[in-house]
């Protein structure tokens, strides 16, 4: 796991006790196959503290934070749910950014509702994330804390 001040570039907040939120961290991780997004628990003190300075609910952990860049993330410029989503995608590029171009196209008050529905419903049919082994050990110096 990486510090806060070694992050520069994008970061996706996300719900650490997840299994959906998870899943879809490892599947992003696939996607972005140059290492352009960095990653944080929702829970972790670096989140935390973003949330915090920007007036952000900090228990609130139906939603995702994407941060276009960390080493200027004093700037209230962060995307939450499905425009997170949609960035974070876009900034994977490749087959990434082609499902960010397709999911970009369905307007946001559509996604946003689907995105609750499902963030009702996700420790139900996926259950609480447990931290287990990454499948490729590189991939943990994109977590910061």
């Amino acid at each position: 796991m990486t510090t806060t001040t070694k992050i520069a570039g994008a970061v996706l907040l996300y719900d650490g006790t997840c299994g959906l939120c998870n899943r879809s961290v490892r599947l992003l991780l696939r996607l972005d196959r140059h290492a352009r997004i960095s990653y944080a628990a929702l829970q972790s003190k670096a989140a935390q503290d973003y949330l915090v300075s920007h007036g952000l609910p900090t228990d609130d952990f139906d939603s995702l934070v994407f941060i276009p860049n960390w080493a200027d993330r004093q700037k209230p410029d962060y995307l939450i749910r499905t425009n997170g989503v949609v960035a974070a995608l876009r900034v994977c590029g490749g087959f990434g950014g082609f499902l960010g171009l397709i999911l970009g196209v369905i307007p946001s008050s559509w996604r946003d509702w689907g995105y609750k529905v499902i963030a009702r419903w996700r420790y139900r049919i996926w259950g609480d994330g447990q931290t287990c082994p990454l499948p490729k050990p590189g991939w943990a110096a994109r977590f910061i804390e």
